[in-house]
């Protein structure tokens, strides 16, 4: 331990020698938050220079000792709660046992250290130097901290010294992080109110929230790499749901007209500043729409949720160097005339050995695994997009690449997919969903033919889902949202870390 650590245990000690127990059972009622005292205090200035608290009351508030100094025969301590922070005013006479000043002198002044947790009574008043303050009338021991806090330092000016800003500790220890570091709370706080319009907006619509099974025999919904486990009863591999689709989907077949689910996603792939292999996704599907549908729900609900994260209403969102617009309309784009605008190649009349080609003039990474619906979205995913700043419908997609979709009812070989781009990345995947089960038999039967070639992250065939469309599924629009991605957008961070309370790390290295 180091030194601190042993003097808090040593502070810890006394306390409890003294009858004091540092960590209480009973609980404390909190009756004002630091920010509300501070934000609704009023007084007004007598005739006579003296000052009148309009609104007198004893508060109750709770949270960490973030700074001390003493003044004489009285202490002053900033206590910071969930809402801020607030300074305390406390005075030896008024804390004392009559003349026995120990509690005082003793464990306010030597075994009451910075990040112990307080519960205080008193009331507010204004310092001269206009400081709203809360004067203590008693102070209670809520939880004592063994380990010290970084010291965060903020000058007058409001300039940060010795910041507690390095990610592999910030993440590893968010504990720390959003306790030195409180203004970072508001990404979580909007994210959270984010979650809340999206489910009251689908609410609105009539869908169904449910829940879908975490554990599956089937990795299916998607094309990812599984977590794969084992269940000792049962004696059979199970995996790590990568999508929840197919069942929502069973779902539909079974008479709900509308279904969704926000849910946690397993994918066994790399980590990067827009990857964890942990993730959030809404996924919605609704019986009797369709794709077109679809797009028009998708821009009503982002602008909902634009308008309702920012203070003044509007629907624009600051990424980095580019102001998005989330009010609707979007720009519908093919994949097809996205692809030939910005590389040249098209690609609806490139066979794959011209893809592979394409690809070795351009420095694209490939592999021999990959056949044409692969080399297709590696392409788009290198020279496309980059550029696609502004919320933009990427639409109907090559057959190959899309074995869960129903094919266009207009244009042969492609299907009625959309992708949503925001800010060159991809944050939304909608359907005009596949309905025929013998076709969606044979959709399997060729992503099997790619786990032959090597591919781990083709689909694997399941037959239950496909007994499940033949007893009969509605037409179905189906969409699913990456959730930490649109939480990174609407709160402007660049690496999806930041909007994930505890993101997935390297084992730590030992001392």
């Amino acid at each position: 331990m180091t030194e601190q650590e042993l003097q808090r245990r040593e502070s810890l000690a006394k306390l409890r020698e003294l009858g004091i127990d540092p960590y209480p059972a009973e609980m404390f009622d909190v009756t004002a938050m630091a920010a509300d005292i501070v934000a609704n205090y009023e007084e007004e200035v007598l005739d006579d220079g003296t000052k009148n608290r309009l609104n007198y009351q004893e508060v109750s508030l709770a949270g960490r000792v973030m700074a001390t100094r003493e003044a004489g025969k009285a202490l002053f301590m900033n206590l910071q709660d969930s809402s801020g922070r607030i300074q305390l005013y406390m005075r030896r006479d008024e804390l004392s046992d009559g003349e026995d000043h120990t509690f005082f002198d003793v464990v306010l002044k030597k075994l009451l250290d910075l990040g112990d947790y307080v519960g205080v009574r008193g009331y507010a008043f204004k310092t001269k130097t206009g400081e709203v303050t809360v004067h203590v009338l008693e102070i209670r021991m809520l939880a004592k901290s063994l380990r010290p806090l970084p010291i965060v330092k903020r000058d007058a000016e409001g300039n940060v010294h010795d910041a507690f800003t390095d990610p592999e500790q910030r993440y590893r220890m968010r504990y720390v992080d959003l306790t030195v570091n409180p203004e970072l709370r508001q990404i979580f706080i909007k994210r959270s109110r984010m979650i809340r319009t999206m489910r009251e907006y689908l609410d609105e619509l009539g869908l169904l929230e449910v829940e879908t099974p975490v554990l599956q025999p089937i990795h299916g919904g998607a094309a990812a790499r599984p977590f794969k486990t084992h269940h000792n009863t049962l004696d059979m591999p199970l995996y790590l749901r990568i999508a929840n689709e197919l069942y929502l989907k069973r779902l539909i077949v079974a008479g709900f007209d509308g279904v969704y689910e926000f849910a946690k996603m397993f994918r066994n792939e790399g980590m990067d500043r827009t990857h964890n292999p942990e993730f959030t996704a809404l996924e919605f599907y609704v019986a009797y729409k369709d794709y077109n549908w679809l797009m028009g729900v998708t821009e009503t609900m982002l602008e909902r949720v634009a308008r309702a994260l920012n203070e003044d209403g509007s629907a624009q969102v600051q990424a980095g160097e580019h102001l998005i617009d989330f009010s609707g309309p979007y720009p519908r784009l093919t994949m097809f005339d996205a692809i030939q605008k910005h590389t040249g190649l098209n690609v609806e009349t490139a066979t794959e050995e011209d893809l592979r080609a394409y690809c070795k003039k351009a420095h694209i990474e490939i592999d021999n695994t990959m056949g044409k619906a692969k080399l297709i979205d590696e392409i788009f995913g290198a020279k496309v997009e980059d550029h696609l700043i502004q919320p933009t419908f990427l639409i109907d997609y090559p057959v190959e690449m899309s074995p869960l979709t129903k094919k266009h009812r207009s244009k042969p070989g492609l299907v009625e997919r959309f992708e949503l781009f925001v800010n060159g990345k991809e944050v939304a995947n909608a359907y005009s969903e596949l309905n025929d089960p013998i076709d969606q038999r044979e959709r399997f039967e060729e992503q099997l033919q790619l786990a032959a070639r090597g591919d781990e992250e083709a689909m694997a065939m399941d037959e239950d889902f496909v007994r499940a469309l033949e007893y009969g599924m509605p037409p179905t629009g189906g969409i699913g949202f990456g959730i930490d991605r649109l939480a990174m957008l609407f709160t402007g961070q660049t690496s999806i870390q930041e909007v994930l309370f505890f993101p997935q790390m390297r084992p730590e290295a030992k001392p």
